[in-house]
């Protein structure tokens, strides 16, 4: 069921008697885990995630801006900040550029001029300071006060309207700024229009261009009191008429102050107004029924996993994790089907919703394998968005927002994320078109394809970050291999199965290492240091070192170990990374590389898989141990208790996997390795019917090491289990404790074959 059908069935359910009432009580004093979701978590430090309210996979991210340029305010808010500008429509959650920020509202209580155009903070006047104390948030809910207006501020949103709630002194002023010439960060406006519609209605649309290059917002916000007064300034000019356009417009309305509360409803549409209004819901204001729906929405959607533990400080970390691990992808397509294409073309997705914000470099780790489990149509409708994106552009995706192609990172992975899906038996797509699509982008030319093809690597003096590339350029290619494999195209199989091998040419058998070579085939990029980092710039790795990215060959681990002389000097060397000094040298070092312990860096995405590697060579006590110590030290209940960017789910995904017990190293093998829970009991849903249940007897901080363990009673000695096992339904027994069991998943035939 999709969330928006979900949105309309709570809200029948909901006016249809006290008994929902009394059973969303009954829900709230069992379990409510709502209650332990910390929006907070994560908005301070390197974690740029967003307070704002929004529902799963919702269209809107209704959240307030500080105003503030850096690369720490990316979702347009850090917890290190008192000062608000505005509340607006569209965020990101916690990704390394800032953009979006779009159609901000802000109360006010006395009239200003927007005339000027504000260089900084400092010089906007409506602008107003904030406590935290004063500050709440839970999901799909934010609250706070703004002490230079006296303005209580509440927020909730639908699947595609938010909702504000303005709490105003009495007989103060009531007022309302709309800003479409503000932007922060990479965002600059290219074209505005405000429309006073009629008494109770502004519409108009905000075009932008940042890392979203062909950004098209239309709006429709309706309030709940008739304007009684209104300015309008088109590039620094008052305006005498209804509505305006410019490069930047704003406005500034006003209302009668007969009792404190101003409500509105805003929805946006990246087609036209037409398509905004048709997103607004029909409902009343009726802030308090919205807050209950979303609400129980929400504790549906992070119940999907359940776990239990008499430790709260876990609970919250983990059902904050299920939370961010659905705030994206984002729902593009409008009510009635239709959204905006890169190229300004219209498409209509007719039986599916549409995404945007596919941050796929980083999610195809571990968030597009967690939504298998916890939201398989969701899955399904992301891939027809790939599929919609190729249809125009005749090559698949890298990283869209707002329907843009940024071409952000490396790689195509949207590949593992179609052939996992498919091999997962996730299907409502065409698998011959998404076949061919991977096939024609991974057989083109462009993003360094033409040197890969070439020289079977990516040669450092043609392309930066050329290892980086390399890499991933080769499991991408394993991944189509596998789809050829399943649709019967043997020749196709072998061809890209022989060019998944790339990763060799780039092993250096002397340091150990993954390193850059030259296009003669021979020669090495010198000076080598290992914990060298270059952001962007002569960078052989992308945001990383060799330390951090010599271990990504996620679909032959076992001849990685085999280049590394076997599995003691493998396992030995993997031991080295975590022991390392955490120094990192270079003069442009890249941002990224944080939550280090040694030279493992779990701030950001390609250390995810290491800790789980030791399960290869046979030492998966020693993957129980690191994967604890991750847990341990990399996430906690501050605003800073995330060691990195949240990259639109992947640090939670990969704690949610990492704390029930497995993660995926190969995503699109369909398998995964098992590590070390941490909860005493966790429960899956796959249906209403069924679920898949995990026990850990005797488990603690200190009983961390798996002694045995058995999957629905029969004696289960791998450190490997597969997807189809887990959607069957059933339970996995763990016996923990305080010391390694070195014969527990140790055999020479404990991996399931790929």
């Amino acid at each position: 069921m999709t969330y928006q059908k979900l949105f309309l069935l709570t809200i029948a359910l909901i006016s249809l008697s006290a008994c929902t009432n009394q059973m969303s009580e009954a829900i709230k004093n069992n379990i409510n885990p709502t209650s332990f979701v910390d929006p907070f978590i994560g908005t301070g430090g390197h974690g740029h995630t967003y307070p704002g309210a929004t529902v799963p996979f919702g269209m809107l991210q209704v959240s307030p801006i500080n105003g503030v340029n850096g690369w720490d305010w990316c979702s347009g808010y850090n917890y290190s900040d008192n000062i608000a500008v505005g509340f607006s429509h569209l965020a990101l959650s916690g990704t390394g550029i800032g953009d979006l920020l779009d159609i901000p509202l802000m109360p006010i209580n006395k009239k200003v001029d927007l005339s000027e155009y504000f260089e900084s903070r400092d010089s906007i006047p409506y602008k107003s300071a904030y406590s935290h104390n004063n500050e709440k948030a839970s999901p799909g809910y934010y609250q706070v006060f703004l002490e230079d207006p006296k303005v209580n501020v509440e927020l909730t949103t639908s699947q595609r309207t938010a909702y504000h709630k303005y709490t105003f002194s009495k007989d103060d002023q009531q007022s309302v700024i709309i800003d479409l010439g503000y932007g922060t960060n990479w965002d600059s406006t290219t074209k505005t229009q405000i429309i006073l519609e009629d008494a109770y209605t502004l519409t108009g649309y905000r075009f932008s261009s940042g890392w979203a290059k062909n950004q098209k917002v239309f709006f429709v916000a309706k309030f709940s009191k008739p304007i009684k007064n209104h300015n309008i300034y088109s590039d620094g000019n008052l305006v005498d008429a209804l509505s305006a356009k410019g490069i930047k417009t704003a406005s500034q309305i006003f209302f009668n102050n007969s009792n404190a509360v101003l409500q509105v409803k805003v929805a946006l549409s990246s087609v036209s107004i037409a398509n905004a209004r048709d997103n607004l819901d029909t409902e009343n204001f009726d802030f308090e029924k919205i807050k209950e729906v979303v609400d129980n929405i929400w504790n549906t959607a992070i119940t999907k996993i359940k776990v239990e533990t008499p430790i709260d400080s876990l609970k919250t970390m983990f059902y904050t994790a299920m939370y961010h691990a659905q705030l994206a992808p984002v729902t593009f397509s409008d009510k009635n089907g239709e959204y905006r294409k890169e190229n300004d073309t219209i498409a209509t997705a007719s039986d599916f919703t549409a995404y945007s914000t596919l941050s796929l470099w980083d999610t195809f780790r571990a968030e597009h394998p967690l939504l298998t489990l916890i939201a398989p149509d969701e899955v399904s409708d992301i891939i027809r968005t790939m599929m919609s994106y190729y249809e125009t552009e005749k090559i698949l995706p890298v990283w869209t927002l707002y329907g843009n192609e940024t071409n952000t990172m490396t790689g195509y992975h949207s590949i593992p994320v179609i052939v996992e899906a498919y091999l997962k038996g996730i299907l409502g797509f065409d698998a011959e078109k998404a076949y061919q699509a991977m096939k024609t982008t991974m057989m083109q030319d462009d993003r360094g394809l033409k040197y890969y093809k070439e020289y079977g690597y990516i040669p450092y003096n043609l392309l930066e970050e050329s290892v980086t590339i390399t890499l991933e350029y080769a499991y991408d290619d394993w991944c189509v291999a596998q789809m050829a494999k399943a649709l019967g195209k043997d020749a196709d199989y072998l061809f890209f199965s022989k060019r998944a091998k790339a990763y060799q040419n780039l092993f250096d058998e002397k340091t150990g290492f993954m390193r850059g070579k030259f296009q003669d085939g021979k020669t090495w990029r010198e000076p080598f240091d290992p914990k060298y980092s270059a952001h962007r710039i002569k960078a052989d790795y992308t945001e990383g070192n060799a330390w951090q990215h010599s271990w990504f060959v996620p679909h032959d681990v076992s001849n990685l170990i085999k280049l590394h002389g076997g599995n003691e000097l493998f396992s030995n060397k993997l031991e080295q990374l975590f022991a390392e000094s955490s120094e990192i040298n270079g003069d442009n070092i890249s941002n990224d590389i944080s939550g280090l312990i040694g030279q493992y860096a779990h701030g950001n995405e390609p250390s995810h898989h290491i800790a789980y590697l030791f399960n290869y060579a046979n030492k998966p006590w020693r993957t129980q141990f690191w994967v604890r110590e991750i847990l341990d030290t990399q996430y906690n209940t501050l605003s800073t208790g995330l060691s990195g960017n949240e990259d639109c789910g992947q640090m939670s995904a990969w704690y949610i996997l990492s704390s029930i017990g497995f993660y995926s190293v190969n995503p699109a093998s369909g398998n995964y390795e098992i590590g070390s829970p941490i909860f005493k009991k966790t429960t899956i849903t796959l249906s209403e019917e069924k679920s898949f249940i995990i026990e850990a007897a005797n488990v603690s901080d200190k009983n961390k090491y798996i002694q045995s363990a058995m999957l629905n009673g029969n004696v289960f000695n791998k450190t490997t289990i597969s997807h189809q096992q887990i959607i069957a339904g059933g339970t996995l027994h763990f016996v923990m404790g305080s010391l390694p069991n070195k014969k527990w998943g140790v055999n020479n035939n404990n991996k399931v074959k790929e």
